[in-house]
């Protein structure tokens, strides 16, 4: 019996990734496929992998194959070379190239609004993006995108439980607020809220990703600083309203980040509510909450003004309707939000050719 070298790509394509449930194939964990007779050789990358996970993929592999073509000789070679990005190289969230946190001093700035935005608006402009809310006292994106009630799935993947993430407008994302009913308290300490960002990192099945957006709470605490020990994040997107009030938290949560030991970079700075215009008056602008606050917080921390977003009532409607404003079609709404995913994209290539990558935080008492 002659095996067809077309048909053991597709067999191990049914074969899933410990890491996050996607398959092998897909994972680009197959090297060096060989077919020799009833001989098939083939090298497994299993970086990243559990210990007590490595056996029973190698088993899963053969199993799989032996059940088409049961006189194959099955050789498998363990390769452990590293993958690229920090990401992968940290074991923590190795599908996605770059992990991206959107951050704020102080809650109403519209900082969840621009995170599903700006993470809609780089899949538009051909990235794969997921999300993450990372809000878990007040879960606002299950709202914003629709998914109000709904519940995530579970899989079992090689003994282990993986959350499977929902999708809204071709993009998963992933929330508190699709586990606890929206008008229940989240009352959470420190341990418990760690627990649930790391399950939202390691124990969902996330699939390849050029950015994950993480919408962050409000200034700085437990939530923050398990984020930057688990994983190795990129940068961070700090929001902003131009008022004085506003940009003096900001530098505040900003500053954590910048922190020796912590030093994620700020890769860009988005002002929202930047100005007022009615329709009645379109040539005129209403600076209602002062000018010069995205410009001054870009100054302090070293980066640039992504963009600038003007109190639009579309905007606030759509988040209200689950109808994101990259999302309606209305063009006076989508192109802030395309221009401000635009220059992160740039901003996120020259933060990665001059800087090295992001080490997660090793936090000392």
């Amino acid at each position: 019996m002659q095996i067809d070298n077309n048909k053991i790509v597709d067999i191990l394509r049914t074969v899933a990734d410990p890491v996050n449930g996607q398959d092998l194939i897909t994972q680009r964990r197959i090297k060096n496929l060989k077919i020799e007779g009833n001989r098939v050789q083939f090298e497994l990358d299993i970086s990243g992998i559990d210990d007590a996970q490595k056996s029973a993929l190698n088993f899963a592999c053969q199993e799989a194959i032996l059940k088409e073509y049961p006189e194959a000789q099955v050789h498998v070679h363990m390769l452990g070379a590293p993958r690229d990005s920090a990401a992968r190289k940290s074991g923590a969230l190795p599908q996605a190239k770059n992990i991206i946190a959107v951050a704020s001093g102080k809650g109403g700035v519209g900082k969840s609004t621009m995170s599903v935005n700006l993470a809609l608006g780089l899949k538009q402009l051909g990235a794969r993006v997921a999300l993450i809310d990372a809000d878990l006292y007040g879960p606002s994106i299950p709202t914003m995108l629709g998914l109000k009630g709904q519940r995530p799935k579970v899989k079992q993947v090689y003994g282990a439980h993986k959350i499977i993430p929902l999708e809204a407008y071709g993009m998963n994302v992933i929330s508190i607020g699709f586990v606890v009913d929206p008008e229940q308290a989240v009352v959470l300490r420190g341990p418990r809220l760690s627990g649930i960002i790391k399950q939202f990192i390691n124990d969902v099945i996330w699939p390849e990703l050029d950015y994950m957006i993480i919408d962050l709470p409000p200034g700085t605490g437990d939530i923050q600083l398990t984020l930057v020990q688990t994983v190795p994040v990129t940068g961070v997107v700090m929001v902003t309203t131009p008022q004085e009030v506003a940009v003096i938290d900001a530098v505040k949560a900003m500053n954590m980040f910048l922190l020796d030991g912590v030093e994620v970079p700020v890769v860009g700075v988005v002002e929202n509510m930047s100005w007022f215009t009615p329709k009645e008056l379109p040539d005129n602008r209403y600076y209602l909450f002062g000018e010069g606050g995205g410009e001054k917080l870009a100054q302090k921390s070293g980066s640039m003004l992504l963009g600038k977003v003007p109190l639009i009532q579309g905007i606030r409607e759509g988040g209200d309707l689950g109808k994101p404003s990259v999302e309606s079609g209305f063009e006076d709404q989508k192109k802030y939000f395309l221009d401000i995913a635009r220059n992160l994209m740039e901003q996120v290539e020259i933060r990665n050719s001059t800087k090295a990558p992001t080490a997660r935080v090793e936090l000392k008492n």
